[in-house]
């Protein structure tokens, strides 16, 4: 085992510390993850922030979110709130921090990121395509655009993003690091299923925002769909959906999957759905998660007959960190080749190394079946 892997596997006992030195803004021209050239006076002193805010804070450092004057504030406390607690209460400038809007519920503003005089704007891919010419008035008033994007869930635009945000935030070296430690792990992850010489495991994802009563999102190529492809898995919503949406219930017993995984947060309007994330108990989620297996027509597939139902945190997907879902659900499918992997422990530790808060609750959970 090379000494990469051995760090993948151990991260507190082999990740080296990463001091975030100030640096002196220059005029920078950056390419971003969708091939467009910015210049850019970076590090950026005034950041508007869309999305991916853990992400911005592990490779900008703990001084990172001094830069930050604006964020679409729904999009973590009103998705994630458990998580945005914990961070306000480790930061609790966050609190103050100007809201501009969140774009998938329509309330994104342009008129308040103007007010804020950001010298640059970061956004997620799917924030940049969904505000069109929003995007082009902010452009137009002389404030460029840095457009990042982990919901697409591969390892090129996983490791460009993290590149990106080290520009943005002069910390370059250190998203190195972390894009190092990223692709080691999905590497590691690569090349054991490689030594499994076995068919792929058929999988289904689902989040289970709607709980166990109405069938919600599935995942194609992107997000979970992408995770479970990257896991070794066969994931049987490809033919069927292309990026995320719902597909019929028939479809799924059809395919027969070996193994399911539902996906989970903290904040969920319908009280029958998966509950997973900080503060969640462990006991309310394996609850949550066996009211799935009692679908109808569900006792009759493999993955619930040999108990691999499974659930995953939503909020560690289409981050840096979501490298330990990878390893959790491939050595689900892959038991034997990855019985030396502990990805809670990794997960963990990445939180303990690159971020100032320590996660409390449930992140990945198993099915006791009856």
């Amino acid at each position: 085992m090379t000494s990469a892997i051995r760090c993948t596997l151990g991260l507190l006992a082999c990740l080296l510390a990463s001091p975030a030195t100030p640096l002196h803004a220059e005029v920078k021209t950056v390419t971003d993850v969708i091939g467009r050239t910015v210049k850019a006076d970076l590090p950026a002193k005034r950041v508007l922030l869309g999305f991916y805010f853990e992400d911005f804070m592990a490779v900008g450092g703990p001084n990172a979110f001094d830069s930050v004057v604006g964020i679409s504030r729904d999009a973590w406390a009103g998705w994630v709130p458990a998580n945005w607690a914990m961070h306000v209460a480790a930061r609790p400038s966050l609190d103050t921090i100007a809201d501009v809007g969140e774009v998938e519920a329509q309330t994104f503003s342009v008129e308040k990121v103007l007010a804020l005089k950001p010298d640059l704007v970061v956004l997620a891919d799917w924030q940049y395509k969904a505000l069109g010419l929003d995007a082009d008035r902010i452009e137009e008033s002389g404030i460029p655009i840095l457009v990042v994007d982990f919901n697409a869930q591969t390892l090129e635009r996983h490791l460009a993003s993290a590149r990106v945000l080290g520009e943005a935030t002069g910390q370059a070296a250190r998203a190195a690091e972390i894009a190092d430690l990223y692709q080691t792990a999905m590497k590691d992850v690569a090349a054991r299923i490689a030594k499994a010489g076995k068919p792929k495991p058929k999988v289904y994802v689902e989040f289970g925002n709607k709980g166990p009563a109405e069938h919600s999102f599935t995942y194609g190529k992107n997000m979970w769909g992408a995770m479970a492809t990257a896991a070794g898995g066969d994931n049987i919503a490809a033919p069927f959906v292309e990026w995320w949406g719902p597909i019929n219930p028939e479809k799924v017993l059809a395919a027969n999957p070996d193994a399911i995984f539902i996906s989970g947060r903290e904040n969920n309007k319908n009280e029958t759905a998966m509950t997973m994330g900080q503060k969640v108990d462990a006991a309310d989620a394996e609850r949550k998660l066996a009211a799935f297996a009692n679908r109808p027509g569900w006792s009759q597939v493999t993955a619930i007959k040999n108990g691999k139902l499974f659930g995953v945190y939503q909020g560690a997907s289409r981050t840096l960190s979501d490298f330990a879902m990878a390893q959790f659900i491939a050595k689900q499918l892959y038991p034997e080749q990855f019985a030396d992997v502990d990805p809670l422990k990794n997960y963990l530790a990445y939180y303990e190394k690159y971020l100032p808060v320590r996660p409390a609750g449930t992140f990945v959970v198993s099915w006791k079946k009856p």
